[in-house]
């Protein structure tokens, strides 16, 4: 089973609002979860991102791999150097 960190859309249409969730690879993308980290919201200037680091590094050590944008938000937050 492999284990992704993706974003998961829970805003309405035009108004984007992301949860930042563990999941395997084959649930679809507002599906099944194991865990929710953190949230992502692209409309505030600047981008409000909060990130539960512990959690996070407790994923990446397991072997849960981020997906692009879920990378550089963990580079942003600085939990991924």
């Amino acid at each position: 089973m492999a284990v992704k960190i993706r974003l998961k859309r829970i805003g309405s249409k035009k108004n984007p609002f992301y949860r930042v969730v563990v999941a395997d690879e084959r649930s679809p993308r507002d599906g099944k979860f194991i865990d929710e980290i953190g949230y992502y919201n692209p409309l505030t200037n600047p981008a409000d991102v909060k990130i539960d680091a512990e959690k996070a590094t407790k994923w990446l050590g397991n072997g849960a791999q981020p997906t692009e944008t879920v990378r550089t938000l963990l580079k942003k937050t600085e939990i991924l150097k």
